[in-house]
C-alpha cells in the first residue's frame, strides 16, 4: 500500500479543446526497426501553435506500430527488435505468406505493440519524460513508405 505523503498531485488546469489541426507524416523507413518521430511531432506542435491538449499520432499500416521508448541507449532498441522477432518468429508456419515470409509476423508484433498513440501537450510541449521518444516501429525487412496520422485536439496560442 502507498501512504499518501509518497503521492503528489498539481493543481488541475483547464483548456477548452476548441480547435483540432491534423496533418499527415509520410515516413520512408530503411526496413525493420525503429524510426524516431520525436522531432517531427514536436514540430506539428509548434507549427500549430498548440498550447494545452492532446497529441494523437495514428498509422495507417498493419505491419508497422507506434511505441514510445527510452531514447538514450540504443541497445534498448536493439534488445526490443530482438524480443518482437522471438514473439513472432518467421518460421512459426504462418499460414498467411503471400507477401513473404515476414509479413504474417508483421502484423502479428503490430498487434502487440499500437497503432496509435496519444501525448498530452502542456504548455506547448509534449509532456514526454526525459529519456522517451515517439518511434514508428517497422515490422517488415524491406523498407515502406509509412503514413501517420497527426492530429492536435486543444487550446492554441
Amino acid at each position: 500500500m502507498t501512504s499518501a505523503r509518497s503521492v503528489t498531485r498539481s493543481i488541475p488546469s483547464s483548456a477548452q479543446a476548441a480547435t483540432v489541426i491534423s496533418s499527415l507524416l509520410t515516413v520512408q523507413t530503411p526496413g525493420r526497426g525503429f524510426t524516431d518521430l520525436t522531432s517531427e511531432a514536436a514540430k506539428f506542435v509548434a507549427e500549430a501553435l498548440a498550447r494545452d491538449g492532446a497529441l494523437t499520432l495514428f498509422i495507417r499500416h498493419t505491419s508497422a506500430s507506434l511505441t514510445i521508448q527510452e531514447n538514450a541507449d540504443p541497445s534498448v532498441l536493439v534488445d526490443l527488435t530482438t524480443a518482437l522477432s522471438r514473439l513472432a518468429p518467421e518460421n512459426a508456419g504462418w499460414t498467411h505468406d503471400t507477401e513473404g515470409p515476414d509479413d504474417m509476423p508483421a502484423h502479428v508484433r503490430t498487434m502487440l505493440t499500437a497503432t496509435s498513440l496519444q501525448i498530452p501537450v502542456l504548455n506547448g510541449r509534449l509532456a514526454l519524460g526525459t529519456w522517451q521518444a515517439i518511434y514508428l516501429i517497422e515490422h517488415r525487412k524491406r523498407p515502406h513508405r509509412r503514413e501517420v496520422v497527426l492530429q492536435f485536439v486543444g487550446a492554441t496560442s
